[in-house]
């Protein structure tokens, strides 16, 4: 039947047109964003991937940048240890020096002191965004020790928890050079520079339980022939010599080497510590002839003059040698966590690119075959246009047969 109210091939020809339209409308959005899925409403599911995973490289680009802070801080700390154990070997040189007879030690101390100077300069300096991991207040976490981390990664789940993970670092007695808690009368502290040593020059080193604390003293020391010198006799152990009425008693401490005595019964528990037993009185050390003040010693902080002897610079020189591996020990620790730092940030700069190229898959358009699909949505387009105006001019036929 042909009508002149409804046109259905028009219609059908419009409808196609419509239809043409709307996917050339999608293939130009694709051509210009480059995005398969622009929108929830493109593929909701993609779409809910790919904006996730986007903040979460997000995240990671932040991560990179925090390492490199860490890296930094890390590097920092490091230049400055190895610039300190070069300064503690220059020390040690000049105590090898002030060993020889003859040489003026005043002049060496004068070097030294600028040596020791300078391992101040060097840990004040090892700052980096307002953190010094060399100069660090231990006065009351000697014993706890202070962590610092960096961030090393952003984590995500199976179940969409997500976490920071972090490079640690830790602060203590055994890593930082100076405790800025030191005692301000001594200067002894809890770093690697400033910490106390006894310098064994004129006795032996004897450590000692006065009222429950154990305490380090160098002693004032008697050899087995100023013993017996004395008159003094054995006990059965060997290790106690007990002199005749009113003589004086001695307690062996180590191999040949005594230290004068008094009866425990005498005195209080803080005043005496029990090292020896003779089967009838019980003896102990006589605090009386041990001293600390002129033996103490740190890095950072001894002095030599001309009455050092030989005996307290080998001490000093045994000291400055145990402290140098303390100090390649902290710099072989900083070494390690910056190559662990640098190993997270290339491992992060690929993580980030997997990432980008997961998403790409999911939502980036195929520009080759979205241009051949416009290039055909193109000539449909114009079939369409073309078949409606065919619709069109039907209608104009019906005239032909009313005219005579």
């Amino acid at each position: 039947m042909t009508s002149i109210l409804t046109n259905v091939a028009a219609m059908a020809a419009l409808q196609t047109l419509r239809g043409i339209d709307d996917k050339m409308e999608t293939t130009q959005a694709r051509v210009s964003s480059g995005l398969r899925v622009g929108g929830a409403a493109d593929n909701a599911a993609y779409w809910s991937i790919a904006t996730t995973m986007r903040s979460d490289n997000m995240a990671l680009a932040a991560v990179s940048d925090a390492l490199g802070l860490g890296a930094a801080k890390v590097d920092t700390a490091y230049a400055a240890m190895e610039s300190a154990v070069n300064v503690v070997k220059e020390i040690k040189a000049k105590l090898v020096a002030a060993s020889e007879e003859g040489v003026d030690k005043t002049k060496i101390q004068q070097e030294i002191k600028q040596l020791q100077d300078q391992l101040k300069s060097i840990s004040e300096a090892a700052s980096f965004s307002g953190e010094n991991w060399l100069q660090v207040d231990l006065g009351a976490n000697a014993a706890t020790e202070i962590t610092k981390s960096v961030v090393g990664s952003f984590v995500r789940d199976s179940d969409g928890n997500v976490s920071v993970k972090k490079v640690s670092y830790t602060l203590g007695t055994n890593t930082v050079l100076f405790d800025e808690g030191a005692d301000p009368a001594t200067g002894f502290g809890a770093g690697i520079l400033d910490k106390s040593h006894n310098i064994n020059g004129n006795g032996v080193t004897l450590t000692v339980n006065v009222d429950g604390t154990s305490q380090n003293y160098n002693i004032v020391k008697y050899t087995t022939e100023e013993v017996i010198g004395y008159g003094g006799t054995f006990d059965s152990g060997g290790e106690v010599a007990v002199g005749g009425s009113g003589a004086a008693a001695y307690v062996k401490v180590g191999d040949d080497t005594w230290v004068a005595a008094v009866d425990q019964s005498s005195v209080t528990q803080q005043e005496v510590a029990v090292v020896g037993d003779d089967a009838v009185t019980a003896w102990a050390v006589d605090l009386t002839q041990l001293a600390t003040a002129d033996m103490e010693a740190s890095v950072a902080g001894f002095k030599i003059d001309r009455n050092t002897t030989p005996d307290q610079i080998a001490g000093l020189v045994s000291m400055i040698d145990k402290t140098l591996e303390a100090i390649i020990s902290a710099s072989a620790d900083l070494g390690s966590i910056a190559m662990r730092i640098n190993l997270q940030e290339e491992f992060v700069t690929a993580l980030s690119d997997s990432i980008d190229s997961g998403i790409g898959r999911l939502v980036d358009a195929d520009m080759n075959e979205e241009s051949t699909r416009l290039k055909a949505l193109q000539t449909q387009q114009q079939l369409a246009i073309q078949s409606l105006s065919i619709a069109n001019t039907a209608s104009e036929n019906i005239l032909t047969l009313f005219r005579q």
